[in-house]
């Protein structure tokens, strides 16, 4: 039975090979494409994660996630040689959702995969055990959270947030008196282990989220950073 339909984006054919043959194995539909302007004819709705190679003739990696950005908040993973932390925060600047550097083992990417499409498809309402009767909406001040099909309204107005903006959103907005961690947010909304680096990995989801909610994000009044704590809704 499919699990889900990914799109890998790799321009080395035996990486795309391993990768493709593995996803199979356990139930995904594949499509590959071997170039970023490839990939971006091939993109659909119905796409629930793509794996992307950051270093690839033509069109980069980064540059390819900023196109898909500009019209869908489906997963990104990014497969890449480079490892150190700068080049994961421009990956996850542009868009990224995770990034794995190489080589790695196919334990750790199908473990990756697995976990961003199933919070994705829960995300799009396509989780086959969940049913949705009606809209539960949470309210705060200006900001309403429809937790039943991940709607987000800032004075009225519906915004687009990827899903791990929508995840940080809800946490901090369920917990309006708590002030939460690096480490609180990473591993409630990651549901992973918090390790060196993920701290950056936050900071930039949560500037992401503020150009997308606040008023004025060098000012932000939405979601406060409480210096030495951790971050709470204002």
């Amino acid at each position: 039975m499919e699990k889900g339909l990914i799109l890998l984006v790799e321009d080395d054919g035996d990486i795309r090979e391993g990768v493709r043959v593995l996803l199979e194995s356990e139930g995904f539909q594949v499509r590959e494409a071997q170039s970023g302007s490839q990939a971006l004819g091939m993109m659909g709705r119905e796409t629930d994660l793509v794996i992307l190679d950051i270093m690839m003739p033509g069109i980069s990696g980064i540059k390819t996630c900023e196109e898909i950005r500009k019209f869908s908040n489906v997963p990104i993973l990014f497969l890449t040689a480079k490892a150190r932390e700068s080049d994961k925060l421009l990956g996850l600047m542009a868009g990224g959702d995770d990034y794995l550097p190489k080589p790695f083992s196919y334990g750790e990417l199908l473990g990756r995969v697995k976990a961003l499409v199933r919070r994705y498809q829960v995300y799009r309402g396509k989780d086959s055990g969940s049913s949705i009767e009606e809209a539960s909406w949470i309210q705060w001040k200006e900001i309403s959270l429809d937790v039943s099909c991940n709607q987000v309204k800032v004075e009225g107005k519906e915004v687009d947030l990827s899903e791990i903006e929508y995840r940080i959103l809800r946490l901090l907005i369920q917990y309006p008196n708590k002030i939460f961690s690096a480490q609180n947010i990473y591993e409630s909304v990651w549901q992973e282990p918090y390790f060196y680096g993920s701290n950056n990995t936050v900071m930039v989801h949560i500037r992401k989220l503020r150009v997308k909610i606040e008023k004025d994000p060098q000012e932000p009044k939405r979601i406060c950073t409480v210096w030495g704590k951790g971050y709470r809704i204002g």
